[in-house]
Parts: structure tokens; sequence; C-alpha cells
């Protein structure tokens, strides 16, 4: 498929064939393809947590899920899902990364970064799971774990206390789905979004209006 064509494709699909696993082999890209997205140092601060057989898929549906009554035309469709992949972050391979003598800096400290590269570089990673997915002829969603069944989470499954889900993608075959409501609201176009060699008005036009102002009231 042309990546083009993938890109437009992808949606996300809350609903799948229960009947139809997907193969080990495109298992096996969709994780590969995962490990081939960018990370700051080549930390590779990710890990992954495949979840195939029916049992595991149920005990993180118990963990994971929000509370009874909940969304849950989403849930019903969200659990026919017959993978789902648990992307994680591992802060610490960054900040011990960062402080390896080719960085320059010589400490750990996590206020030297700007914005937190580990869970950037693993959404990144889920997103390249999510076009491989529709280069598959795979349906996949991306969620989120509810903050407050992260312990829960963590417990059911001997997550370590260092690494962090950014989430998690079920995949699987498209079935019949409903469109979300969400989609109403319409793509945003590029006029809205994208702001070319500044923002706004410059510092010196900005300056330049104030002190025209200035001089009208006589200041």
């Amino acid at each position: 498929m042309e990546f083009a064509d993938v890109v437009r494709r992808r949606r996300m699909v809350r609903r799948y064939d229960p009947d139809r696993p997907v193969p080990a082999e495109v298992v096996q890209r969709l994780l590969s393809h995962a490990t081939r997205a960018p990370s700051a140092g080549f930390a590779q601060g990710w890990a992954f947590l495949v979840l195939e057989a029916a049992d595991d898929r149920e005990r993180f549906w118990t963990a994971a899920s929000p509370p009874a009554g909940a969304r849950t035309r989403w849930l019903d469709g969200m659990r026919t899902a017959p993978l789902i992949i648990v992307p994680l972050s591992d802060k610490s391979a960054y900040l011990d990364r960062y402080a390896e003598p080719d960085k320059g800096w010589t400490d750990r400290d996590e206020a030297r970064w700007a914005v937190p590269y580990w869970h950037v570089d693993t959404g990144m990673a889920a997103l390249l799971m999510l076009l491989t997915a529709v280069d598959e002829g795979l349906g996949a969603c991306f969620f989120g774990i509810p903050p407050q069944r992260l312990d829960a989470f963590r417990a059911a499954f001997g997550v370590p206390a260092g690494h962090t889900p950014v989430g998690a993608v079920s995949l699987g075959y498209r079935a019949a789905d409903h469109r979300s409501a969400s989609l109403a609201r319409g793509r945003r176009s590029l006029d809205e979004v994208v702001h070319r060699g500044t923002w706004g008005a410059t510092v010196e036009a900005a300056q330049a209006s104030a002190g025209a102002r200035n001089v009208a009231d006589g200041g």
C-alpha cells in the first residue's frame, strides 16, 4: 500500500472479528516496526507487553477497564480485539543515557528535559504500530489506561515500577463498528493549525504597535 494511503486510511477501530487472530508473522512486523521509532540518544527506553491469549486479554480488561457502567458500548466493542499491545516507557533509560560521557551531562536531573521524551518516543512507536496495522489490513485503536487502574494493571502483569504504560493498542480484523460521534467535529484545516515563519505578530511589530499607542495617548 502506498504510504499516503496508509496515512489517509488510519482510523481508530473499536470493534473486531473475535474469530480471526492476528497471524504471528504480522505481530512480529508490528513489533519490529515499532522499534524503528526515533529515540533521544538512541536510548530506546520502551517495552511492549503483548497479550494474545484469551486469559491474558481478559486479565487486562479486568485490571484496566473504567468503572462498571462507563462507556459500555465502547468497552464491549474493544473487548472483541484478539490482540492487545501495551507500549511502556522507561524514564531511567533516558536519564542514564544522558549521564554518559558523550552527552556532556554529569547527572540524571529530570529538570534538564523540556518534555518527557521517554513518553514521546514510546508514543511514536505506538503510532508506527497503528500505521503498520493499516498496511497489514488490520484495524487498531490507541487508548489510555485510567490512572486509577494503573496499580491494578501493574499487579496483574508484574510490570516494574519504572515502566509506565503510555496507553494500549487493540488490534484485529475490523468488524462492523459505529462511527465515533467525535468525528462530527470535523478535521481542522491547515490554515487553522499551521503558522509559517511566526505564530502572529513579531516582537518588533508588537513593540512598534505599543509605541504608536503610547504616542497617541501622549505617553
